[in-house]
C-alpha cells in the first residue's frame, strides 16, 4: 500500500483559492456584457432618458417659485352671483358677479398688451434671465423677439377662471421670490386699470345715449316754443283762444242789444206813426248794430288766413307740439338720472380675495412626478413597442 505524500500549507492555501465560488473576471465582465445585451432595449428606451431627467430634475434645474393672487369681478347690483360663501358675502354688499368681464380679464392677461404693460414696469427678461437660472429653464434670448417673450410669458404666467364662483386665480413663476410677486403685483394692477376702463367706457355708452336724448327733447321744446312765438308776433295774437273767446262775447253783447232795439222799434211802432224821428232813430240803431254783428261773425268765420278758427287750429296745434316737447324733455331728463343711477348700480370692480404672497420654498419644478410620469410613459411606450415586435416575429414564423 502506497502512502500519499503529505500536503504542505502552501499546497493548502492554493487548493482553497483554486476551490473559491467566484468566476474568473473575464466571466464576470461576459456577463455583465450578456445583461447589458438582453436588455439593451430597455435601458435604451426607459434606462437613459431616466437617467438623463433625473439628473436634470434632481441635480441641474433650478428653484422656481410662485406668486399666487385670486380676485373677482363684480358688479353692484341686485342681480344673481355665484352660489358660495364669499358670493354670498358680497352679494349681501350688493355686489354680483360679472363672468363675462372675468373672462375678458383672463384673456387681457394672456395677451400681449399685459406683457407689453409689465415690460413698462418690469424687466421681464432680466428676471427671467437670472445667473441662477439653469440654461433649460431660463429664458434664452437676452433681446428675444416680441412672439418669442410671449410664448415664455404664456408658460411662466397661468390663470384661470373658475365658472361656479367666478373666482380668477392668477400664478406666476420666476427664479426669485420677489421677481415673482412683482410680476403678479404688476399683472394685478394693469387688470384693475383694465375693469376700470371697462365700467367707465359701459357708464359712458350708457349715460351718452341718455345726453342724446335729452339734448335732442331739448331742441324739441326749443324748436316748439319758437313756433309758437313765431305765430304770436305773425299774426299779432298773445292767445288766439282768448281772441276768440273776447270776439264772441262781443257778438253776443250786439245780438242781445240788436233784439233790445227791435222789440224797441216794435213797441214805439204801435203808437208812433211812421215817419216819426224817434222811430227813424231805433231803425238806425238797429242798422248800426246788424252791421256791427256782421263785422264780427265775419272776423270770427270769414275764409282767410287772418279768420279766427284757422288762426285758433294752428295755434293749438303749436300748443299740443310744445306740451308733447315739454313731456318728452322730462321724460328724458328722468331718464338720464336713472342711466345715472343705473351706471353707479353696475359699475365694475376687481375684487382682490388673496393678494400676491412672497413663496417661502420653490415649488417647482415637481421633480417627483415628472420623473414618476416620464416613467409610466416610457414603461407604456417600451410595452406597446414590444408587443409589435412580437406579433411581427410571431407572424413571420
Amino acid at each position: 500500500m502506497k502512502l500519499s505524500p503529505p500536503i504542505s500549507p502552501f499546497d493548502a492555501t492554493g487548493g482553497l483559492e483554486g476551490s473559491s465560488v467566484l468566476p474568473p473576471l473575464p466571466r464576470r465582465r461576459g456577463r455583465l456584457q450578456a445583461l447589458l445585451h438582453r436588455y439593451r432595449l430597455v435601458l435604451l428606451v426607459i434606462g437613459l432618458p431616466m437617467l438623463i431627467a433625473s439628473t436634470y430634475f434632481l441635480l441641474v434645474a433650478t428653484p422656481q417659485y410662485q406668486s399666487e393672487a385670486r380676485f373677482l369681478v363684480r358688479t353692484r347690483s341686485g342681480g344673481p352671483t355665484a352660489s358660495s360663501a364669499l358670493g354670498s358675502l358680497l352679494t349681501s354688499a350688493g355686489f354680483t358677479s360679472s363672468n363675462e368681464d372675468a373672462l375678458a380679464i383672463v384673456d387681457f392677461i394672456k395677451s400681449r398688451d399685459a406683457l407689453d404693460g409689465v415690460q413698462q414696469k418690469l424687466n421681464l427678461v432680466e428676471i427671467w434671465r437670472r445667473p441662477e437660472a439653469d440654461l433649460v429653464a431660463r429664458l434664452w434670448d437676452s433681446d428675444p423677439p416680441a412672439e418669442r417673450l410671449l410664448k415664455y410669458y404664456k408658460r411662466m404666467v397661468s390663470v384661470a377662471h373658475d365658472s361656479s364662483s367666478g373666482t380668477v386665480t392668477l400664478s406666476v413663476r420666476a427664479f426669485r421670490a420677489e421677481d415673482a410677486r412683482a410680476v403678479t403685483e404688476a399683472l394685478l394692477g394693469l387688470s384693475e386699470n383694465l375693469v376700470n376702463k371697462l365700467g367707465d367706457r359701459a357708464r359712458e355708452n350708457t349715460l351718452n345715449v341718455a345726453r342724446a336724448e335729452v339734448t335732442r327733447a331739448e331742441q324739441r321744446v326749443i324748436a316748439a316754443r319758437e313756433a309758437v312765438t313765431g305765430f304770436r308776433v305773425r299774426e299779432r295774437l298773445v292767445d288766439p283762444a282768448s281772441e276768440a273767446k273776447a270776439s264772441l262775447e262781443i257778438v253776443a253783447k250786439l245780438e242781445a242789444t240788436l233784439t233790445q232795439a227791435r222789440a224797441e222799434l216794435i213797441e214805439k211802432a204801435a203808437y208812433l206813426r211812421p215817419g216819426n224821428p224817434e222811430l227813424r232813430n231805433v231803425q238806425n240803431r238797429i242798422d248800426a248794430l246788424e252791421r256791427q254783428v256782421a263785422i264780427e261773425r265775419a272776423r270770427i268765420t270769414a275764409d282767410g288766413q287772418q279768420a279766427l278758427p284757422q288762426q285758433l287750429a294752428g295755434y293749438e296745434r303749436l300748443l299740443l307740439e310744445r306740451e308733447f316737447a315739454d313731456k318728452q324733455l322730462a321724460s328724458a331728463t328722468a331718464s338720464l338720472e336713472t342711466a345715472r343711477v343705473d351706471a353707479q348700480r353696475q359699475a365694475l370692480f376687481l375684487a382682490r380675495v388673496v393678494e400676491p404672497n412672497m413663496a417661502q420654498e420653490a415649488e417647482y419644478p415637481k421633480a417627483g412626478f415628472i420623473l414618476g410620469s416620464l416613467l409610466a410613459i416610457l414603461c407604456v411606450l417600451y410595452a406597446m413597442g414590444w408587443l409589435v415586435v412580437a406579433g411581427v416575429r410571431e407572424h413571420a414564423s
